[in-house]
């Protein structure tokens, strides 16, 4: 039991301690996600100035602060908080005899770098768009997935505006679909980090983007409106699921684009009576339903 504890107090340590290195610029840029993640919202948000799709939203659009908050909370400060769990949890999985190679069905190390990025980015992307279909089927997980569908103007930040509760499934799926390659994550892996925040950022923003024929490849700020248009098609319980990729929507028919005004209503139903506050949006999905 000592050994777990260890774990989780070491992991814990280090991940703040790694934060902290960040902020001071005191780890290698790749890897410097605190302010990486502030260069890139700066980035999109300019965009959204200078070329905004609805020029009727205000540049701090409804709950921008919110989000802003939302943003930062999920991606370091609920990321130190679990780290130590994980650590446990990968420490519990070796004691069962569960290694990083277990599930393999392919060894992707010998390949030339840039196809195992690519192979990287495909299967995460593809993991992470079944994760999303699930929090859209399964009303116990829609209860907490309705947090990031609360958002009623669409901006860069809405991107991170989640409950934390979807990293319990997230996490395990992603790193499923890590261990189905080998276990191998490249050194290089920061350019798919990188490139997936920067493609969430643009597919949340108040910019008009389609990317011509290659919209069938990747998503677009266009496609995901509609996956948080308030009405949804007669009998979907969503559309519009692709993450980074809007492949898998195309292929599995679950795509939904029947204009491009940008003027739709977004949110979803009684969506006036969700709470509009942080911690008010933390308990919701735990309450017991009437």
């Amino acid at each position: 039991m000592s050994r777990y504890i260890d774990a989780f107090i070491n992991a814990f340590n280090g991940s703040l301690d790694w934060t902290w290195k960040s902020i001071l610029f005191e780890v290698p840029w790749y890897q410097n996600y605190f302010w990486g993640l502030i260069l890139i919202s700066l980035l999109v948000w300019g965009l959204e100035i200078v070329f905004p799709w609805r020029k009727e939203q205000s540049i701090f659009r409804k709950d921008f602060w919110l989000d802003g908050f939302y943003m930062f909370f999920n991606f370091f400060v609920f990321s130190i908080a679990i780290d130590g769990f994980y650590r446990v949890l990968n420490i519990a999985y070796t004691d069962l005899g569960l290694t990083s190679n277990s599930l393999a069905i392919v060894n992707i190390k010998e390949w030339p770098m840039w196809i195992q990025l690519v192979t990287f980015f495909i299967v995460l992307d593809f993991v992470q768009w079944f994760t999303h279909v699930l929090l859209h089927k399964f009303p116990l997980l829609w209860r907490f997935h309705k947090v990031h569908h609360s958002v009623k103007e669409m901006g860069f930040a809405a991107h991170l505006r989640y409950h934390w509760m979807e990293n319990i499934l997230y996490k395990p799926l992603k790193t499923f679909g890590i261990m189905i390659l080998g276990g191998f994550e490249p050194e290089q892996a920061f350019i798919v980090h990188f490139a997936a925040i920067t493609i969430g950022h643009f597919n949340h923003a108040n910019i008009k983007i389609t990317w011509g024929v290659l919209k069938y490849i990747f998503n677009n700020p266009v496609m995901h409106l509609y996956h948080h248009a308030y009405t949804l098609p007669e009998g979907k319980y969503g559309v519009n699921f692709g993450i980074s990729l809007s492949l898998w929507d195309y292929l599995f028919k679950t795509n939904y684009i029947p204009e491009d005004s940008g003027t739709i209503e977004i949110g979803f139903p009684k969506d006036n009576e969700f709470p509009k506050t942080f911690w008010g949006q933390l308990w919701y999905g735990f309450k017991k339903r009437s």
